[in-house]
């Protein structure tokens, strides 16, 4: 009988002290220890979050989310907008913007639309996380949902920039369900440039708004130079690594998914899910707003954190009211300018002094910050990550077709390898540019996607 007892003391206790740390856990604990953004870096994500809002416009001189203040799109630059009905459900609607002013060629996609078959179908089309492309895993639906723009559209981007010159930017926007759609285009583009006129990797970025979990952590960290993931708060799409045909299947009991994902991944070890290739991740670089703290009523003025995490990226869900709402792009938009708007107040003191990091130094910060985070994928043994010495170089649609074909989802760890063997990072490149069919042959010029 003492024995009966004891156990369930023990048990009790472990039970209570895991509803203590989750009902306590809040959105701002996940980056706690980075450091704040710069106005700089930070200042195009409230333009790029109005850019998303006009594609959710049905008229955009009579838009029905005006902006209070700030940034306001020109409808005359306004290259394209595509519609459903024109996507014939092969990728959310989008536009194509042309802005002057920041020297920037923007390509939107909006978010999931609830009431549209096409975007569930999107999301179902994962093949339980079995596409690989470019040495790591992905959303299969996402990616062909990219690439398929990317077909349809190169064109037009190619002229635009050309037309332009060199000095503008090609921006790849989307939310929610675009973010992921955005980020593998970005991927795409990147390592196919010449679809694009040649476009430098510098000159490419990716802003993705709420974004969805669609790769690997070796690709997220890969490309955090080009790719941004704006998170607000408490959201729960960047933190729920239940792939996502099954969360919008369970979009009317999302609460008690999201209840049943935490305790589940309570006893998941981090390493183990370093390790797991298949498991997907959110996008790039990580820019985090945060307006609400533990034992704290209602939002304050907004911070923003950015770092590039490898471990404990966004890996624990918040049981919050504001898990959804947080999700809205409206919401984003608004605190994004807020937080912009409250970190230059804070350096107009500093406009007539030399300001405490130059442009180039923190620049260079940047490029460091890139390098370390590659570093550490590789000591941690997340598979497929190598260092941006041994980082391939981008593959151009010549060899792209040359690539030998392999049955599409065999991974990696699929291979007999003991887990405390150290990693031939040289063996493994070459292993990459044989592995690249799911990718590097469906970026052929003409190939049929929709397939």
């Amino acid at each position: 009988m003492s024995v009966t007892c004891g156990v369930e003391c023990v048990l009790c206790l472990g039970v209570s002290r895991w509803a203590w740390k989750r009902c306590t856990y809040v959105g701002s604990d996940d980056s706690v220890t980075w450091p704040l953004s710069t106005s700089e870096d930070f200042e195009p994500v409230p333009r790029i979050c109005r850019a998303i809002l006009a594609v959710y416009e049905d008229d955009l001189r009579n838009p029905k989310f005006p902006p209070d203040c700030g940034y306001q799109m020109n409808p005359d630059w306004v290259v394209k907008r595509v519609t459903y009905e024109q996507t014939q459900g092969r990728a959310p609607p989008y536009l194509i913007y042309i802005d002057h002013s920041h020297q920037e060629i923007v390509l939107a996609i909006r978010g999931l639309n609830l009431i549209k078959e096409s975007d569930y179908k999107l999301l179902l089309d994962n093949r339980l996380g079995m596409q690989m492309f470019d040495g790591g895993y992905v959303h299969h639906g996402l990616l062909k949902s990219a690439i398929w723009l990317l077909n349809e559209e190169s064109d037009t981007l190619k002229r635009l920039w050309i037309d332009n010159g060199s000095r503008y930017k090609m921006v790849f926007a989307g939310h929610s369900l675009g973010s992921g759609v955005a980020a593998l285009l970005t991927i795409v583009v990147v390592n196919h440039r010449d679809r694009l006129g040649g476009i430098p990797r510098s000159n490419i970025r990716c802003y993705a708004v709420a974004p969805a979990r669609c790769m690997s952590l070796n690709l997220a960290v890969k490309y955090a130079d080009v790719i941004n993931s704006v998170v607000l708060q408490d959201d729960f799409l960047p933190r729920t690594p239940t792939p996502l045909e099954d969360i919008f299947k369970s979009i009317f009991c999302l609460p008690c998914l999201l209840f049943l994902v935490c305790l589940r991944d309570t006893f998941i070890p981090e390493g183990r899910k370093l390790r797991d290739p298949r498991r997907l991740y959110a996008p790039g670089r990580m820019y985090h707003i945060v307006e609400r703290k533990f034992c704290r009523c209602g939002r304050y003025p907004p911070e923003v954190r950015t770092a590039i995490p490898v471990e404990g990226r966004f890996e624990h869900i918040v049981l919050s009211s504001n898990a959804t709402s947080d999700h809205g792009i409206i919401w984003i938009e608004r605190e994004a300018r807020k937080a912009l708007e409250r970190m230059r107040e804070g350096s107009e003191e500093a406009i007539t002094t030399a300001p405490t990091v130059q442009k180039l130094e923190r620049l260079q910060t940047l490029e460091k910050e890139h390098k370390d985070a590659l570093e550490k994928a590789v000591s941690l043994n997340v598979p497929h990550a190598v260092t941006s010495e041994e980082e391939p170089g981008p593959t151009t649609n010549e060899e792209a077709a040359a690539a030998p074909s392999e049955q599409e989802g065999q991974s990696a760890d699929e291979k007999s390898k003991p887990k405390g063997d150290k990693t031939n990072w040289n063996d493994l490149v070459e292993k990459l540019f044989n592995r690249s069919e799911s990718g590097d042959l469906l970026l052929k010029k003409d190939i049929n996607v929709t397939g």
